[in-house]
Formats: C-alpha cells, sequence, structure tokens
C-alpha cells in the first residue's frame, strides 16, 4: 500500500484543522473515540456543523483558543493508500514550524479563505514548498459556502495563485479546488453546490497514482559506526554501518572514501544479518570493503564520477528559527547525518519577501522566520551537493553551540 505523506498550511483561521478532519470523517478514518470528541466538542458549542477541527487541535491551549500552535500529525489508511498528515501553525510567527512539517512531505495543502484571497501566509507557504522541492501542491480555496459558491470568487483567487507561480518561476505541478470542509464540499465528495466545477476532489487528488519518476541521484553512504565483531560466524568481521543518503549501492561496486579519497570495492552489503546484494536511498545498512582504509564517524563514501563538492564555503538559503538574530562573523555547528563541524557566516547577502514577487532587500542581520540568502565558511569540508540536484544531501541545520538551539535550517544553493 502507498504511503503519501503531507502537510498542510495557510493562514489563521483557514480551516486546516477542519478540513484534516474533514478528509478522515468521510473517509471513515475515525476511531470510536474520535467520533465520540467531536459529537461532545459540537454538542459544547451549540455548532449545527460537526466540529471537525478538535481531531487534529490536540493540545488544551490550541483548543482554548481556537488556532492550531505547533505540529500535529495525523495518520490514516483508506483501502489504496496510507497517509501521514502534518497540520502546521498558520500565524506568520510560526513560519518555522511550516517548514518543519513539510521537510518530508510529498504534497503540499495551502487553504485559501474563499473571502480573503492570498495572504502573506500563503505566499510564504508556497515559496517554502518550492524550496522544498515537493512533487505536488494543492491548493484547496476553503469557506467557500460563505461566498455563496461563487465562480468569479474562485476564479479570481485562481488568477491570484496563477500570478505567484508564474512569478516565483516555480517548476512545480499544482492544482486548485474549491472546498468547504465544514460542509463537506469537494472534501471527499463532489458537491452539487459547485455546478461550475467539473475537476478533481482533494481526495481524488490525493489517490491519483503517481508518475514513475526516476530520479538518478548520486551514491552518498554517511558511516555512522565502525563495527568489530569476533562472534561466531562473524570472525574479523569489520563493517561500516550508516544510511545511504542518496542513489544505491552494490556489491562490486568502487567507492571512494572521503576526506581520505582511499577507494575501495564493496565486498558485502549488511541488514543486520541478512546479507543483500544492494541497498537504496533511505536504507540503515552495514558494508564491508575489501582494504582497510581509515574510516570513522563522519566518514562520506561516493561514487568515483559524482564526487560532492569539497569547498569549504558554501552559498545557500536560510530559515531562521531561532529569537537571536543572526549576523555575520557568528559561529555556528553544522550538523547534517553524522557529519558535525564548526562554521561562520562569512557574510549576509539578501532577505526574500515572496509577497513582492520573489522580491530580494540586502539586509544586515537575520530574524526568526527570515528566509535569507547567506554564505558559510567552512572549518572542513561538508560534502554536501546543491539541494536542486539532490535533495537528501543538499541540507542541513545550524546549532548555536553555547544555547545548544537549532537556529536555521539551510539549503545549499548551486
Amino acid at each position: 500500500m502507498e504511503l503519501v505523506r503531507i502537510s498542510t498550511a495557510g493562514s489563521v483561521d483557514d480551516g486546516k484543522s477542519t478540513l484534516i478532519g474533514r478528509l478522515l470523517y468521510d473517509n471513515n478514518a475515525l476511531t470510536v473515540e474520535q467520533e465520540e470528541l467531536v459529537a461532545k466538542k459540537t454538542k459544547e458549542k451549540g455548532w449545527d456543523d460537526l466540529d471537525l477541527s478538535v481531531i487534529t487541535d490536540g493540545l488544551m491551549a490550541e483548543r482554548e483558543q481556537g488556532i492550531t500552535i505547533d505540529v500535529a500529525n495525523m495518520y490514516f489508511s483508506t483501502k489504496t493508500r496510507k497517509f501521514i498528515i502534518t497540520d502546521s501553525p498558520g500565524h506568520v510567527e510560526y513560519t518555522r514550524n511550516m517548514v518543519t512539517g513539510a521537510s518530508t512531505a510529498e504534497t503540499s495543502i495551502i487553504l485559501v479563505d474563499a473571502r480573503k484571497g492570498l495572504l502573506e501566509q500563503s505566499y510564504r507557504h508556497f515559496y517554502i514548498s518550492q524550496l522544498l522541492r515537493l512533487e505536488n501542491v494543492i491548493f484547496c480555496v476553503n469557506k467557500m459556502d460563505l461566498v455563496d459558491y461563487s465562480e468569479d470568487t474562485f476564479l479570481e483567487i485562481g488568477i491570484q495563485i496563477k500570478g505567484m507561480v508564474e512569478a516565483l518561476d516555480a517548476d512545480i505541478q499544482y492544482s486548485i479546488v474549491p472546498v468547504s470542509s465544514l460542509k463537506g464540499d469537494n472534501v471527499v465528495n463532489s458537491s452539487n453546490n459547485t455546478p461550475w466545477y467539473s475537476g478533481p476532489t482533494l481526495n481524488d487528488i490525493l489517490h491519483k497514482e503517481k508518475v514513475a519518476v526516476t530520479e538518478r541521484t548520486p551514491f552518498r553512504f554517511d558511516v555512522q559506526q565502525v563495527n568489530h565483531s569476533q562472534e561466531k560466524g562473524f570472525v574479523d568481521f569489520r563493517g561500516l554501518a550508516g544510511r545511504v543518503i542518496s542513489g544505491s549501492v552494490r556489491v562490486g561496486d568502487r567507492i571512494v572514501a572521503l576526506p581520505s579519497k582511499k577507494e575501495s570495492v564493496v565486498t558485502e552489503v549488511r541488514r543486520y544479518t541478512e546479507s543483500l546484494d544492494s541497498a537504496k536511498q533511505g536504507d540503515s545498512i552495514t558494508i564491508s570493503l575489501a582494504d582497510e582504509i581509515d574510516v570513522s564517524r563522519g566518514v562520506v563514501f561516493s561514487s568515483l564520477d559524482t564526487i560532492p563538492n569539497e569547498d569549504t564555503s558554501i552559498s545557500c538559503t536560510v530559515v531562521w528559527m531561532d529569537e537571536k538574530e543572526g549576523r555575520a562573523g557568528a559561529k555556528y555547528l553544522l550538523k547534517t547525518g553524522s557529519r558535525e563541524f564548526a562554521v561562520k557566516i562569512q557574510a549576509i547577502h539578501t532577505k526574500v519577501d515572496p509577497t513582492q514577487a520573489n522580491a530580494k532587500f540586502d539586509v544586515d542581520t537575520i530574524e526568526i522566520n527570515d528566509l535569507t540568502n547567506i554564505d558559510l565558511k567552512l572549518s572542513q569540508p561538508s560534502y554536501l551537493d546543491a539541494y536542486s540536484e539532490n535533495k537528501s544531501n543538499g541540507v542541513f541545520i545550524l546549532i548555536d553551540p553555547q544555547s545548544n538551539n537549532t537556529v536555521a535550517v539551510g539549503f545549499v544553493n548551486k
């Protein structure tokens, strides 16, 4: 059964939580306890329509304020799909949470209030979706019931969305669906209230068969531990345990260890005690080599023909997550996989404003939730790839060595 990872985003009170609740409710995916909770809260509020937002607004503070503060994950299944839905906050000050929620997603659902059209957060969330190179973005023009299911209103917002996509020159697949998460229009079931819309429902899009795309990414392997064993069946065994960051590896492949640049041949691939012929991206495995080369935690294995960048400075885009501002000269720890080393902000270039056709402004500092282009000076080569070419090996986080706070997530530019 195929797994689909989804993130939801939008501005405050756009109805994200209610949309997720409606998606689960109309797919008959609620537990008995959740159904009882919905009935209880609906009765307490005296509503005629079901209060489905309580399914995701699990924190007491969220329920009291009627907003989603933290990132909440929901899991449910239909006959043909398994879904993980991440519900992110709508407030501008929680943009960093949206990045966290969308980081593992393939599809983004961005809600737009039919009464308001595109707002600042709509632009920010779409910019982050295309920055993360998500496979698909679905714009749900929500609360159509509050604009009398007006086709003109829907078309006007559609023009706004098209203009935003073109202004960002975004190479991303997107859909626009008129919905009412409160009433259930076009979420799972097609609506008689929108006879002018003949497109698929949100549920139809989420269940659409994926077009098989072969993404050829270079082999990268992150060594996390060196294992030695003298146990029965594993006499003089030396295995290099870690995770395949991208690409694939087979027994017999010739690879290179970085930074030593020593080459060797893969003689064995194992998953615990199981011997494998090959392993692919995301697999946690142990490999053995034909040669005794010096390898320790933090070493990166690469295919010979696509060795990653060895420069000790990188250009990147960061999403700032810390209340303490970033400045040129500030020192942090860069962490990606098992690699962790000191870096310094060498230069701060421009802050991105997605609401103004991807306009960029010169800045001296980086504030919380800012999207900023900077240069980092590295204490050692990072062996990272450009994010546009290899998502799995083109992203990192910055850590404040004093507070141990994660201050930013970064994406390597070309």
